[in-house]
């Protein structure tokens, strides 16, 4: 995952959802707050990390740099990614107060929390997600949402029925530049959209080992391993590198898809839906020597929506050279005409870069203005309003990917009903939209 992110509730007068609580705060002793700390104790939204390597870090210190947060808590089964988190949050506060924990579900019981950060590999999102909205926690999760698809629905469901307040972390659509090129898109600015692409990074790695070592001590595998299949371990399946690993991730298209394919559907208002066909069109492993991952180095696949507009995805190495000459991965909108928008992390471009000029009308849909995904979030717990980024909208464009690693995985041209979420017809492709889980770990 990519870094990023960037305040505030009352604590525990905070929402269950919608609805702000009128529940007194509780107190947090004069030693937990630091010199740096100016806010007063009631007002600050109380938050535990769970997942200590680079990502989670990352956004804790987006809500760290907040005056009305408070980190108290951090957990990982590494031992010394979370000692690294603790320190950042003692660090901040000028004392050693950040409990630490092992298991999720310890961190996630202490009644004085008010949110949850998850930050962990892919294959743990929607088990820390459930168990944090039954709570009745806010949540930060990391895109993609899910590992699965099936995972995916039960997060979105574990969170309406708890009317919990929840962030996925697809930070692009707090940006100034992917907020612009969304606005023009969807109030027709470009006319009629029938076509997108979305170039996302190569991926993958090869590497050959000859052994495979003993977990160290700091390190409890087999909590690591989790709900996922078994597998080996070795130190370079871990950190970055638990992405080229299937089980655990999947692939630089499913790290990005979060990303690029969020803001083909952020444009379009297709928070709600998603493709209704899904065609493989070739998907190859790195070169060289490989015991070691087991994820496309490259990929491509097409999707169709309702409204006949098609949707590439691919590897960059794949796509259109008018794609790859816009210097970067993103996403790009054509209308009948060829006409184009085209928008990254390096700006915006268009065909014709007047209509980047263009003066929004004040009839036309716009965004919020804020740019900070973190501070939209706490906002957002406080007013006990829906995030720039909700749990459904994080399903529904990771759903792009998954449902692109399924036709890839199987090589065939897949049905999918957007609305009932199924495949039509295809019993049997259906029964792989949730893997069965290793262990005693259940997806309720």
């Amino acid at each position: 995952m990519d870094s990023t992110a960037s305040k505030g509730i009352s604590r525990r007068s905070f929402v269950k959802g919608a609805v702000m609580a009128a529940a007194a705060p509780y107190i947090i002793p004069a030693s937990a707050l630091g010199a740096k700390e100016k806010a007063a104790a009631g007002e600050r939204l109380v938050i535990g990390l769970v997942g200590c390597g680079g990502q989670g870090r990352g956004v804790m210190g987006g809500a760290l740099e907040q005056k009305d947060t408070q980190v108290v808590a951090v957990c990982d089964v590494n031992a010394q990614n979370m000692a690294k988190a603790k320190e950042m949050v003692d660090q901040t506060y000028e004392n050693t107060d950040c409990a630490t924990y092992k298991d999720f579900r310890e961190l996630i019981a202490r009644p004085d929390l008010d949110a949850v950060i998850v930050g962990t590999p892919d294959h743990w999102h929607a088990l820390v997600s459930i168990a944090a909205a039954k709570a009745k926690k806010a949540i930060y999760c990391e895109k993609p949402l899910t590992w699965s698809l099936g995972e995916g629905k039960a997060v979105v469901k574990a969170v309406k029925e708890n009317k919990v307040v929840f962030q996925t972390g697809s930070m692009q659509r707090s940006w100034r530049e992917f907020k612009l090129a969304c606005e023009l898109v969807r109030n027709g600015y470009l006319g009629k959209i029938t076509h997108i692409s979305v170039g996302l990074p190569n991926g993958s790695d090869a590497k050959w080992v000859d052994e495979y070592p003993a977990p160290p001590e700091h390190l409890d595998y087999d909590f690591y391993v989790g709900p996922a299949e078994w597998v080996a371990y070795h130190p370079d399946r871990l950190d970055w590198n638990w992405r080229w690993w299937m089980g655990f991730g999947g692939s630089q298209m499913m790290d990005w898809i979060g990303h690029h394919g969020d803001i083909a559907h952020m444009a379009m208002g297709w928070d709600e839906t998603g493709p209704e066909e899904i065609t493989p069109v070739m998907c190859e492993m790195p070169r060289g020597r490989n015991n070691l991952y087991n994820a496309w180095g490259k990929y491509l696949f097409e999707c169709k929506y309702a409204d006949g507009v098609t949707m590439t995805v691919g590897s960059m190495s794949e796509m259109p050279d008018v794609f790859r000459k816009c210097g970067d991965t993103g996403t790009q909108f054509f209308n009948k005409q060829g006409d184009w928008i085209y928008v990254s992390r390096k700006g915006c471009q268009a065909s014709d870069p007047e209509i980047l000029k263009t003066k929004m009308r004040d009839r036309d849909f716009r965004f919020r203005v804020q740019r900070n995904h973190m501070r939209d979030w706490l906002d957002c717990v406080r007013k006990g309003e829906e995030c720039i980024a909700p749990a459904h909208a994080g399903h529904r464009s990771a759903s792009i990917g998954h449902l692109g690693k399924l036709a890839l995985t199987l090589d065939a041209k897949l049905k999918w009903d957007p609305k009932k979420e199924l495949f039509i017809d295809n019993d049997a492709v259906n029964g792989l939209l949730t893997r069965k889980y290793r262990g005693d770990w259940k997806l309720d």
